[in-house]
């Protein structure tokens, strides 16, 4: 970690007072949460109040500024957020906005098709460890090469779907002519592309219009940091760089190293190249018209999977297929993961089924995996019961019971901020059977009975209807 990024270094521009107006113990550790990007410059109330701390305030806030910018399409709620990263790295720190997934639609389809597509991926929703996964924007290709006729399908797309929208074409033309359909520019588009043919009109609408905009320069870097530079001269500031998607002649391998070293350049403040990267999958498409298209959307599924894992902060797919599209979104979910924190869902107390008064109660932690893992082997076995999920701070069974983090007082918690004690005509819980070392305290703390259950949660439907003896 650089020398701008480290503790001290923090520290010494704050206030120093320990003040605790910002919901912290004292100045360092608010300089820890800094460092973690839980906090802000701005969090700290002193700074922003008090004006000797203004100077010291504006350092803080370009010390913590991303080294690739942020960037941001659309307006709204479903507005998307790229770059904004530190770290080559996850492991460093975390990577923080997830990559975009756009799905093309082109000018050259029929109002039907278009309208299926954009509704197709608007409601495209997969829950998966208690996360919803989404498809992002609407990528529309000026295909047919004529300006009205685009502008007549970018109009078309934005009248029915609410995500935000790439304008695919190089003739500016083109794009003025969709940025002045009505409602197109308050939403602001992302412009593809300025090239080095056309940069100067194509910079001049995203200036008009505040639109980000793509520089593109398909594998020539050098091209691309003087075609960023040159836009950024004319005061554009939200920009993507779009290195160029290569696929075919073994050619995937320059352009993933193109990612990695357009990443790398940008982490190490090469002004020109901080700012997020745009790749396009679909080309697979365009070379691929007397193949099959099953092959094709498998491949154009792995090569997206491979730039999600290789910096690519905006994708574009055409394969809405949903075997072609889920693996990329899972595997984009696990990458922006923060590894800091356990993937965890809210303690309380869950019912399963039709539940009385004489149901079983069973007890396991707030982890993710192990909770929807529990659940489904419950909902599976046909068990009615009620669920104690204990507050872990996000670990598994065993790892909570070996770090304290799953204790008698954590269950008892959860019971005494719930009215489940009132809707039962008994006191008894099964516990994790690898939790079993807990009984006796668990037994003294709620004063509850506590039974050991099956060492696997596929083994609670069995042990249910062997050992539940509630009373009637």
């Amino acid at each position: 970690m650089s020398e701008k990024l480290g503790l001290l270094s923090i520290y010494k521009l704050l206030p120093q007072t320990n003040c605790g107006e910002c919901g912290e113990a004292n100045c360092m550790a608010f300089a820890s949460r800094m460092l973690e990007r839980s906090k802000l410059p701005q969090d700290c109330p002193p700074m922003v109040k008090q004006s000797r701390y203004k100077k010291n305030l504006e350092k803080l806030v370009a010390m913590i500024a991303p080294s690739i910018r942020e960037v941001k399409i659309g307006s709204g709620e479903r507005t998307v957020k790229i770059g904004g990263e530190e770290v080559l790295y996850r492991h460093q720190l975390s990577y923080h906005n997830q990559t975009a997934i756009a799905i093309d639609v082109s000018d050259n389809m029929t109002a039907e098709e278009i309208r299926s597509r954009c509704v197709a991926t608007e409601k495209f929703s997969m829950i998966k460890m208690g996360q919803e996964m989404r498809l992002d924007m609407i990528a529309v290709r000026a295909a047919s090469g004529e300006p009205e006729r685009f502008a007549s399908t970018v109009k078309l797309v934005n009248e029915g779907c609410s995500l935000p929208l790439m304008l695919c074409s190089t003739d500016p033309v083109s794009l003025r002519a969709a940025l002045e359909v009505q409602g197109v520019c308050e939403k602001r588009p992302l412009l593809y592309a300025a090239t080095k043919d056309n940069w100067k009109e194509v910079g001049e609408l995203a200036q008009r219009y505040v639109c980000p905009v793509v520089a593109s320069s398909p594998n020539n870097l050098d091209g691309l940091v003087s075609l960023a530079s040159t836009l950024e001269s004319m005061g554009l500031k939200d920009i993507v760089l779009d290195p160029g998607t290569l696929v075919e002649g073994g050619l995937l391998k320059e352009t993933v190293n193109n990612l990695v070293m357009l990443r790398r350049s940008g982490l190490l403040k090469e002004k020109a190249l901080g700012y997020p990267l745009l790749c396009i999958p679909a080309v697979v498409w365009a070379t691929a018209e007397m193949a099959d298209p099953v092959v094709t959307a498998y491949r154009e599924s792995y090569i997206a999977s491979l730039l999600v894992n290789r910096y690519a902060d905006i994708i574009v797919m055409h394969s809405l297929d949903i075997w072609a599209v889920l693996p990329v979104a899972t595997l984009r979910q696990a990458i922006y993961t923060d590894p800091r924190k356990p993937v965890s869902v809210e303690s309380g107390v869950k019912e399963i089924g039709t539940v009385n008064g004489s149901s079983p109660v069973l007890v396991t932690t707030n982890f993710a995996l192990t909770y929807y893992t529990v659940m489904n082997d419950i909902e599976a076995s046909g068990v009615n019961c009620y669920l104690i999920v204990a507050d872990t701070e996000g670990l598994a069974v065993e790892v909570g019971v070996a770090g304290g983090q799953f204790n008698a007082t954590k269950i008892n918690d959860v019971l005494g901020a719930s009215s489940i004690a009132g809707k039962l005509n008994h006191k008894r819980m099964v516990i994790p059977g690898r939790a079993a070392r807990l009984k006796g305290d668990i037994e003294d703390t709620t004063g509850w009975e506590a039974m050991i259950g099956p060492q696997d949660s596929s083994e609670i439907g069995g042990f249910i209807k062997k050992h539940w003896d509630a009373p009637k």
